[in-house]
């Protein structure tokens, strides 16, 4: 009878055990992963064009799709895909051109500080990628992959427990070399760019508020 009442309480205590840790797995995994998607607007930089190339100050759209994964409660890594189209001033010669980027950083939640309210999020986001720039039409040979750096700051209020409403301002820091031959930056860009996005953050590990 004692030996199965120490048995009854090892497996009491091996419950005890699992709940908890359980408990715990579930509280870590609040959060962690969430999927954004966000569209917008980007200004390019006024020196990425050459002459008579020049781009409007805001061109439509942009689209950011990436995942976020937060592996400590205050610091994660980002991945994510950028697209923006940008074309000719009214006085300049036409030309479009998509503007892809591939970046990953990492993220630092400053939603803690005291004077965030409890629905609103604080995000820093900041890493390497690379660009691709693809001109349309006429110069589409025209097209090249470079090195970025890009940083910004995402505001967020929480929808419901598994949706959050954000926006995203960021920039783009281009490592491209000067165009040479000239006519290789007909239609192009190697300069910065500057995205403004609204979005939408879906938690795919669950969440109490969602960011």
């Amino acid at each position: 009878m004692i030996a199965n009442l120490k048995i009854n309480k090892c497996k009491f205590l091996a419950l005890i055990l699992f709940f908890i840790g359980y408990s715990g797995f579930s509280q870590w995994d609040t959060s962690t992963l969430k999927g954004q998607l966000s569209l917008g607007v980007n200004s390019p930089s006024s020196d990425g064009f050459v002459a008579d190339y020049e781009g409007k100050s805001f061109n439509f759209p942009t689209v950011n799709l990436g995942v976020q994964y937060m592996f400590w409660s205050k610091i994660g890594v980002k991945l994510d895909y950028g697209f923006n189209r940008i074309s000719n001033q009214d006085q300049a010669n036409y030309f479009k051109l998509n503007y892809s980027r591939i970046n990953l950083q990492l993220v630092y939640d400053a939603s803690s500080f005291r004077f965030v309210p409890n629905r609103l999020g604080i995000y820093l986001h900041t890493g390497p990628g690379v660009s691709m720039l693809q001109p349309l039409a006429d110069y589409k040979n025209n097209k090249s992959t470079n090195f970025n750096v890009m940083g910004g700051l995402e505001l967020h209020y929480a929808v419901s427990d598994k949706l959050s409403l954000f926006v995203d301002g960021s920039y783009i820091l281009g490592f491209a070399d000067d165009f040479n031959p000239i006519t290789e930056g007909y239609g192009s860009f190697n300069g910065d760019l500057l995205t403004l996005t609204l979005g939408v953050s879906i938690s795919i590990s669950g969440c109490n508020y969602c960011f």
